[in-house]
């Protein structure tokens, strides 16, 4: 074993040992949409992007954060989005209506003079008629006060602060000081109470906050009548704690700076849909991925059976870095975990076949060092196409929020770890394999010593693909015509994530056609609901912003048509949010197609990489053109698709023109048709099996991934066929014609 080989052992063997040992002792944090519970985006309003807004909102984020600790959610998540915005997640909530009343109520501190008690139940809580500006609430001991109109807001507070005098026996207190205004309005409000005698409710002052009572103070007698606490600084002293202090203080301080906010998403999804989707989700990861071994092994025999044992090692190393890195495993995430699968396959066939190709032009071969060339050979085309994945990854993280956020992550990492496991962990396992006296024998077990069924055949008849590219291009722009057709006459369904409005999913207790349900609730008022059936015993309703009344009369018409009906998942977007989105995805989607044309052309000649770019533009068009034809709503977890779409053609385009330059290269003479047909013929083998691989997975993540990951799995397998056809018959022909006008018109100029 040379000293390279020890060095690739080694490092294949820690990677797996320090993963194996993340796996076992650090869990993968789930996302809302696997665990169930409610997500709320509040948006301050009024607060502008300066220190002071972004201190408004971290003050805004400690208020929240008592008020979900009232909530008693456990391990609740709150964090600051942008300048202005507040991400919440509360696992377990069911009812975000109850959620969103608690965190969306403004942080408004009021203090009022108290006008006495009343007869009521201690801890009720009844207002009266708007007209006397009264109301009652219950004290800290839960008598009914009666409390005259606020005199003072948190506006009017400049500080409070829990304190210690050990000195005048006063123990813990809490000062506050008032400024401006409310320095007049505090000896008003004191003035008024220290008329009434001492003992008397009168006497007190209530301080609100959130519609409770948090402390009501008697007036200290030596107060004066009418004149009041005259320096806008007083105290409030009490059988208080440490504790009780403090949090007083922290009440009192995060009620003066009342911000209001407003909620602009809103998702809740239930436990049930979430462990359907997991239990979904591990079952199309087991069938897909066995499949896709099977076919593999069929192909490569024992090499490929060794890529078995890489790919379970990239599922162990990417799981731990997913767990080490503190990710959230998102549903959108998880299908890009099972298919970060199928796309690790692509770099142990590019390694494979070009051993084979290797072994086959060699006089006296070795399948080990007919192996190691193509692991060199093949670094050029693993690199190129990994990276090019690896920006579109990056455009979902930095571009897109939430789940399909989720999705870039997982597949950035997905691609690192296929990567390491192909170019190391398969290298490995296959020059220990190879090594071995019986297979030098035998050479043609190892899978390497062997043309394949494809290209047997492509030799036999040796076709010359490219001698009339324009007829391709004519092919590729009539399905390009008919896709894109359905854009213009059906129009795009943009989802409510990009058009802002309500999203229910119900399980309903027996069969609802969509038709009947979409009558219904046109009856109730709803007539632009869109309907749609999601396996058996599902209905999603999609419509336009509702209010929680109306939300109940959807729910309530659901229910009756079906006899019973519970919501599994909800989903409300804002329609400013909405707008953002949008922008947001045509944003992505135009830096995707700039990068990959700025990567390519600084990779390959301007005109190849012009071709590529043209070529999943292609694919693009008709993604969309597909989903509009079937009515399949385009958001945010299609824009995923849509990417990972962009990032499959473009590997597909890479590995050709990498073939194209190296055969140019060696054969300088050679017309560029010819050369391209050739290098079509020797990159079909990789591009069907790499192909298949990855079908098997998508095709069980459409089958057993339920109604959250059909479309997603859906638009990934009509984007692989179409990829893997536009970079053949449309890269190239492209490519061609460019090439062809630029030699006729500059003859000395190399495009």
């Amino acid at each position: 074993m040379t000293r390279s080989q020890r060095v690739r052992a080694l490092l294949a063997l820690a990677v797996i040992a320090v993963s194996l040992y993340i796996a076992v002792t650090v869990p993968v944090r789930l996302g809302l949409d696997l665990r169930g519970g409610t997500q709320i985006v509040l948006q301050t309003r009024s607060t502008p992007t300066t220190d002071a807004g972004r201190e408004a909102t971290d003050r805004t984020l400690e208020v929240l954060r008592g008020r979900i600790d009232a909530l008693g959610v456990a391990e609740p998540t709150l964090v600051r989005s942008g300048d202005h915005r507040i991400l919440v997640e509360l696992p377990g909530v069911q009812d975000p209506r109850k959620a969103a009343d608690v965190l969306g109520r403004t942080a408004q501190l009021t203090f009022h003079p108290v006008l006495g008690t009343t007869g009521g139940a201690a801890g009720t809580a009844r207002p009266l008629p708007e007209r006397s500006g009264e109301r009652v609430l219950p004290d800290e001991s839960g008598t009914p006060l009666r409390l005259g109109a606020a005199a003072l807001t948190g506006e009017h507070v400049k500080e409070a602060a829990a304190r210690l005098d050990q000195q005048d026996g006063a123990g813990w207190h809490v000062t506050v000081d008032f400024e401006g205004a409310g320095r007049d309005g505090w000896a008003r409000l004191t003035g008024q109470a220290a008329c009434h005698p001492a003992g008397s409710p009168a006497r007190r002052v209530a301080i609100v906050l959130d519609d409770k009572v948090i402390s009501s103070p008697q007036v200290d007698p030596s107060v004066p009548c009418r004149t009041g606490i005259q320096d806008g600084a007083t105290r409030i002293t009490g059988s208080f704690g440490p504790e009780e202090a403090r949090e007083l203080a922290l009440l009192i301080n995060g009620g003066a700076l009342p911000v209001p906010v407003e909620t602009v998403e809103q998702r809740t999804v239930g436990p049930t849909l979430g462990a359907r989707a997991i239990t979904a989700s591990a079952w199309a990861a087991a069938i897909g991925t066995a499949l896709t071994s099977l076919f593999i092994i069929a192909v490569y025999r024992l090499a490929g059976a060794l890529a078995v044992v890489a790919l379970a090692c990239y599922g162990l190393v990417s799981y731990a870095a997913l767990a080490a890195l503190g990710a959230t495993l998102t549903l959108p995430g998880l299908a890009g975990f099972v298919l970060a699968i199928g796309m690790a396959v692509d770099a142990n066939v590019l390694v494979f076949e070009r051993a084979r190709e290797e072994y086959a032009a060699r006089r006296r071969p070795s399948t080990r060092s007919a192996l190691a060339a193509g692991f060199r050979n093949a670094l050029s085309a693993i690199a190129d196409s990994n990276i090019t994945t690896l920006i579109a990854a990056a455009l979902l993280f930095f571009l897109a929020s939430g789940p399909v956020r989720g999705f870039g992550v997982t597949l950035g990492i997905g691609v690192l770890a296929s990567m390491f496991s192909a170019l190391v962990i398969t290298r490995v396992l296959a020059e220990s394999a190879l090594g071995r006296a019986r297979l030098r024998r035998r050479p043609r077990l190892t899978g390497i010593a062997t043309t394949g069924a494809v290209r047997a055949r492509l030799a036999r008849r040796e076709p010359r693909l490219m001698r009339r590219p324009r007829r391709w291009l004519a092919t590729s722009a009539l399905v390009f015509l008919l896709a894109g057709s359905g854009i213009a006459v059906r129009g795009v369904d943009l989802g409510v994530e990009f058009t802002g409005g309500r999203l229910i999913e119900y399980a309903t207790a027996g069969p609802v056609s969509a038709d009947r349900a979409r009558t219904a609730l046109a009856d109730a008022g709803f007539p632009r609901a869109v309907v749609q059936s999601s396996g058996d015993t599902g209905l999603t309703v999609r419509t336009d912003r509702l209010t929680d009344a109306e939300e109940a009369r959807v729910t309530g018409t659901v229910r009756d048509l079906a006899g019973g009906a519970h919501q599994v998942r909800d989903e409300l977007i804002g329609p400013s949010l909405g707008e953002e989105l949008r922008r947001g995805a045509l944003i992505a989607l135009a830096v995707a197609l700039g990068a990959q044309l700025v990567y390519l052309t600084a990779r390959f000649r301007w005109v190849l990489g012009t071709a590529a770019v043209v070529a999943l533009a292609h694919d693009v068009v008709i993604l969309v053109g597909v989903f509009a034809w079937l009515g399949k709503p385009v958001d945010g977890v299609f824009l995923a698709a849509l990417l990972t779409v962009i990032g499959y053609s473009v590997n597909d385009s890479v590995v050709l023109f990498d073939r194209v330059r190296e055969l140019a290269r060696r054969s300088p003479g050679t017309p560029l048709p010819a050369v391209t047909g050739q290098a079509i013929l020797q990159t079909l083998p990789r591009t069907v099996n790499t192909g298949m691989g990855a079908a098997f997975i998508l095709t069980a993540l459409a089958v057993l991934g339920g109604s959250s990951l059909t479309d997603f799995a859906l638009a990934l397998l009509v984007g692989l066929a179409v990829g893997t056809y536009s970079s053949v018959f449309t890269a190239a022909p492209v490519a061609l014609v460019l090439h062809h006008r630029i030699r006729r018109r500059h003859p000395s100029r190399r495009p």
